[in-house]
């Protein structure tokens, strides 16, 4: 598989949409987690990431004046099971990931019960990851759950596992391939994606590679592999 560089990714696409990327840093000590949101309209872009004391996070309107539709904008895109597991989506679809772990039940059987977003004619596929930290070794799974080609009487499900990645790598996943009416959905596996420098590095970089017109919201994460100890960084556009 190619292996590319994460910020020319993000420097060369005006419009990813939505991207999940989960890896482990090049010193193989910290997992990373990396979440950002873009937005065209004034209601997407009307956005920030607020942190919550369990250690995840919501989005909110900035100012909820100007919020038109909440629906498929605002949700819980960062949740903790009492597992300690991290969920990451990019959309309601954390909670339902939540509520089956907390079953007992699996990742994969949470977003069997799921599809794409009913945002005609884009049909917006549902990204989501699931890390976890066991015995000072990392393993994730990333899925999309997304419209076959926009028929939107057909969904796909793809799932991903990564029980042993490599240090200095990890796997990036996004809504959409580029810019576009309607806008064309992601397709193939996550890519593969080279992680270089310290996490506050890291979040530097995908941020200033991100559109400036369309960037919205960014968080990170980084667990100390042998403590469990998680750190986090939230970048809003709107202050």
């Amino acid at each position: 598989m190619q292996t590319f560089d994460l910020k020319q990714l993000l420097n060369e696409n005006e419009y990813p949409g939505r991207g999940i990327c989960l890896g482990v840093d090049e010193s193989g000590k910290y997992a990373l987690v990396f979440y950002f949101i873009m937005g065209r309209s004034v209601n997407s872009r009307n956005r920030v990431f607020v942190p919550q004391q369990d250690g995840g996070i919501l989005t909110r309107a900035f100012d909820e004046s100007k919020m038109l539709d909440p629906s498929l904008i605002i949700y819980a895109p960062v949740r903790i099971p009492s597992s300690g597991t991290l969920i990451v989506t990019n959309g309601d679809q954390t909670d339902t990931i939540y509520d089956f772990i907390e079953a007992g039940k699996t990742f994969e059987d949470a977003l069997r019960t799921r599809t794409f977003e009913p945002d005609a004619p884009n049909f917006t596929p549902r990204i989501s990851g699931l890390l976890s930290v066991t015995e000072g070794k990392a393993a994730y799974k990333l899925s999309i759950l997304k419209s076959d080609c926009g028929n939107e009487n057909s969904v796909q499900r793809f799932f991903y596992e990564y029980p042993q990645p490599a240090a200095g790598t990890g796997h990036f996943i996004h809504t959409y391939r580029c810019n576009g009416e309607p806008i064309p959905s992601f397709e193939g596996e996550p890519e593969r994606v080279t992680l270089h420098g310290s996490f506050d590095e890291l979040m530097d970089d995908v941020w200033q590679a991100l559109n400036e017109d369309n960037k919205v919201s960014l968080y990170g994460c980084a667990i100390n592999l042998a403590t469990g100890q998680k750190t986090t960084r939230i970048i809003n556009k709107l202050q």
